[in-house]
């Protein structure tokens, strides 16, 4: 009896185990298909950490891979993400992430021998949207599954613009931009790739140099993104008005102050006795 007592544990521990490597290889691939339906790049993954008991997914070394006809291999190299998920609605078939780090080591932008694009071949900026047809054969947008981020933390270290248009070597331009930025209430996955994409490049001189028109990528974000981000600004904006406001005041009092100790010490501050 005591040896089926300790069997059973020792089943359910084993079943647990791979059911932890089963969601990891199951999850990665979903990922896989996921940004490559997207963004219709290939990418890859040295490894992903999924927790039975948590609901945290860590993403180690993602590497977004240009397409064909482009010398440089990588995109967009991201060593870190990590991600905390709503299982309840994961068990519902949505994507609801509680919060999302985004860590960008390095986003190359190129332009090839053709001078071609490499930004162009994203699905979300050409616009080619897989669609759907209707019983009399016609084409419509795909509805959009459901997809919710509460909270994104997105940084960005290095940017890097290679032009190979005017031959070999390329004419290259780095940029450090150091990006740490947050952003709520992400209710779009095509506004999440659009919203990378517009950081990365809107402090630099990348979208002039390439010609690239980077209106489209902010007429793409979602207003909810952008009212958060009017949100934020204009609460930051209040508050350096308080505090400009308050400095002012304390200001104010400190010269009333003085002037009356001034005027205590100094004989015109005294009254003369009759």
């Amino acid at each position: 009896m005591k040896k089926e007592v300790f069997t059973i544990p020792a089943i359910v521990l084993v079943i647990l185990i791979a059911l932890f490597f089963a969601k990891n290889v199951v999850i990665k691939t979903s990922v896989t298909a996921g940004v490559r339906a997207m963004t219709g790049l290939k990418l890859s993954i040295r490894s992903m950490e999924f927790g039975i008991f948590k609901t945290l997914i860590g993403i180690n070394e993602l590497q977004l891979y240009n397409p064909s006809g482009f010398v440089d291999e990588v995109m967009i190299d991201c060593p870190e993400i990590y991600v905390d998920y709503d299982l309840g609605a994961f068990m519902k078939g949505r994507t609801h992430l509680e919060e999302v780090r985004l860590n960008l080591k390095e986003f190359i932008v190129v332009k090839n021998e053709a001078g071609e694009l490499n930004l162009d071949s994203l699905k979300v900026i050409n616009g080619k949207e897989k669609k759907g047809e209707t019983d009399g054969g016609e084409e419509k947008e795909t509805k959009m599954p459901y997809f919710q981020i509460d909270i994104l933390e997105l940084r960005i270290d290095k940017v890097v613009y290679k032009d190979y248009s005017k031959g070999t070597p390329p004419k290259v331009n780095e940029y450090n931009v150091n990006i740490d930025e947050r952003f709520e209430n992400i209710t779009d996955p095509k506004t999440l790739s659009r919203l990378v994409i517009l950081k990365a490049l809107k402090n630099t001189a990348i979208a002039r140099l390439a010609n690239f028109d980077i209106g489209k990528l902010q007429r793409g974000i979602s207003e909810t993104v952008k009212k958060t981000t009017e949100k934020v600004q204009k609460a930051t904006d209040r508050a350096v008005k308080d505090i400009e406001e308050k400095a002012r005041e304390t200001a104010r009092e400190t010269v009333e102050k003085a002037t009356d100790a001034i005027k205590k010490i100094l004989p015109f501050g005294k009254k003369e006795d009759k």
